[in-house]
């Protein structure tokens, strides 16, 4: 149960930093104008990526509450 929670762990941190971040978040720290909630759709490997991400998550805290 603990290798399952440490390869888990390690996928979802390397799932994470491969993800594209938004366009402008170097205006969210300056605190520019950015369009936060653009209407913006997510197509192909961003969306598996996405939704691996999720479901990576959720095994996260569900093994965690286990353990």
């Amino acid at each position: 149960m603990t290798i399952a929670l440490i390869i888990i762990c390690i996928l979802l941190i390397s799932f994470v930093l491969l993800q594209g971040g938004a366009e402008g978040d170097g205006g969210l720290i300056s605190g520019g104008n950015s369009d936060l909630f653009a209407n913006r759709k997510e197509r192909g490997g961003e969306l598996f990526m996405t939704r691996f991400t999720f479901v990576l998550g959720l095994a996260f805290m569900i093994l965690c509450a286990i353990l």
